[in-house]
């Protein structure tokens, strides 16, 4: 046996996983050629296994059989597409011990974080199961000339959605966009990154066991630059989950090819701390901003703000958190912050941190690489008298480093936050929730959390979630998470034949007629005006 091998199965054996498992999932894949890729463990850069290097022809594969199930699909009875999202989400908890292991070989990340993702597929299973078909149920809407005209919205599927998911968070980002477009009655082709294609191949497991249709959820692995513009030159819709940088060239693709698309991209989030918040709080929900998945998210707050009244008092409480934190890889739930992905990755860590050494930045915490506990872990680390030019205060580090800065008062905690080209999450920590309101209205930010890192936020599935400026495109969860992947279509009719000068009427006697009842519209109330009037007066 080599010692790869021999290294291999000591991985495996840290798991509920075996060789043969893998072995088994890569095999859902249907490719001609023989090229793989190599799927490695982040927590001991060890291969543990191979999948498909999937090409063009693969994917147009996939597409075809894609479109083949869509329409029988689409055809199929609300009740049962609710009942077979149902019934996945259950299996999903079922096997949570295994999509657990699958998760931590792949990425690296602490158990604790990993249960984040089986938890949250299951809540977002449940929500589209009981309410996901709201969002397109015919809808009757004013007519031109009511009641002489009427109008309806009727809602179908775009046809067969692309999928492109990252590698930080492999199985929320896979289902978040998935299991809506699949209630709606779109078949779906899933592309991975190649460095998690096991999860979403477990994914596929589950939704075959539930009951969905062959054909209806296909996957293709491969390399990125390969297989991602292969899939958006044959989906209807494409979604994506990445950097800003590729996010515009798959915008740049579905624009030349006239198909819709959503993409939620990076981000470099703002955690305000007010002069009034409770400062032990504020430091645990900072830690939690900070550093879930090592700070892998997209979510995950990079700058912090502070009162200068509370500022050394807060900055003491989250230094003395940071440090309680425990650095580990292991397969339990012993360990606070797991891995980094990748070389590449921890090479982007240390170069910003030693960038801001350079131009005069204090670590007050961590700030060095642990290859004692893994060949790519990192410490959680805090920065102050970050220079605004440094590339850890322009760029988004994705990783377990943040900077705190202390401010005089809130609108200029709101204005930095405000300073950048991003707008993906932020969080407001303050004792009045109120007064947290009224300041996440003017923060630039998809998503506002007040008293929370960003948990609420996400998990509010029937709200929809994405980012402002470069942070993408579009809204997943909740009712605009669904209408994304469907056409609209409006059914207008006339009691009164067409809508023209009448036989035998001057011109000039229709125009003024016209104009006479736009007027009286005009003066009219509608229905609707005068329920919400009531509404709002306490009725």
């Amino acid at each position: 046996m080599s010692l790869e091998t021999e290294s291999r199965a000591n991985v495996l054996a840290a798991t509920g996983i075996s060789a043969s498992r893998l072995a088994a999932l890569a095999d859902r894949v249907d490719a001609d050629g023989s090229e793989t890729i190599e799927v490695r463990a982040p927590a001991t850069d060890t291969a543990v296994g191979a999948v498909p290097d999937c090409d063009g022809s693969d994917v147009e594969r996939a597409v075809d059989r894609a479109r083949a199930a869509q329409s029988s699909w689409a055809e199929t009875a609300m009740d049962e597409r609710r009942e077979i999202v149902a019934r996945f989400g259950d299996l999903v908890l079922n096997h949570r011990a295994e999509l657990l292991d699958i998760l931590q070989l792949e990425t690296g990340k602490s158990r604790r974080h990993a249960v984040e993702e089986v938890v949250d597929v299951a809540l977002t299973c449940s929500y589209y199961a009981d309410r996901g078909d709201a969002a397109f149920r015919e809808e009757r809407r004013r007519g031109a000339i009511p009641p002489a005209t009427t109008a309806r919205v009727t809602y179908e599927p775009v046809g067969v959605v692309g999928a492109i998911s990252p590698w930080n968070y492999p199985l929320t980002l896979s289902l978040t966009d998935v299991l809506p477009a699949l209630i709606a009655g779109n078949s779906v082709v899933l592309k991975p990154d190649e460095k998690t294609p096991y999860t979403a191949l477990a994914l596929a497991d589950l939704l075959e066991r539930a009951g969905l249709p062959d054909g209806c959820f296909e996957i293709v692995t491969g390399r990125g630059a390969t297989v991602g513009p292969a899939l958006i030159d044959r989906v209807d819709y494409i979604s994506f989950t990445g950097s800003t940088e590729t996010g515009r060239l798959v915008a740049e693709q579905a624009g030349r090819n006239l198909i819709g698309c959503s993409l939620e991209l990076g981000g470099k989030n703002p955690l305000l701390v007010l002069d009034d918040a409770d400062i032990e709080e504020a430091a645990r929900g900072a830690v939690q901003a900070c550093f879930s998945n090592a700070g892998q998210l997209c979510l995950a707050a990079e700058r912090v703000y502070v009162a200068d009244s509370i500022h050394d008092e807060f900055v003491e409480a989250f230094v003395a958190a940071t440090r309680d934190l425990t650095l580990g890889t292991g397969f339990d739930y012993e360990d606070d912050v797991g891995s980094l992905i990748d070389g590449d990755q921890l090479e982007r860590v240390e170069r910003h941190v030693e960038d801001a050494r350079e131009r005069g930045a204090t670590v007050l915490t961590g700030g060095e690489r642990r290859p004692d506990v893994g060949p790519f872990c990192y410490e959680p680390t805090i920065l102050t008298d970050l220079e605004p030019e440094a590339t850890a205060a322009c760029e988004e580090t994705f990783g377990p480093v943040v900077s705190v800065e202390s401010v005089p008062n809130v609108a200029t905690a709101i204005e930095r936050a405000n300073d950048s080209e991003y707008g993906l999450n932020a969080s407001v920590w303050t004792g009045d929730r109120e007064r947290g309101v009224a300041v996440a209205r003017e923060i630039d930010c998809g998503t506002v959390c007040v008293n929370d890192a960003y948990v609420s936020g996400w998990a509010a599935v029937d709200a929809p979630m994405g980012g402002f400026g470069d942070s993408g495109l579009g809204r997943r969860h909740g009712p605009e998470g669904i209408k994304r992947y469907l056409e609209s279509r409006t059914i207008a009719t006339s009691r009164t034949g067409p809508l023209d000068v009448p036989p035998g009427v001057p011109t000039a006697w229709y125009a003024r007629g016209m104009f006479a009842l736009a007027r009286l519209q005009q003066r009219l109330p509608t229905v609707a005006s005068v329920t919400r009037r009531l509404r709002d007066a306490g009725f």
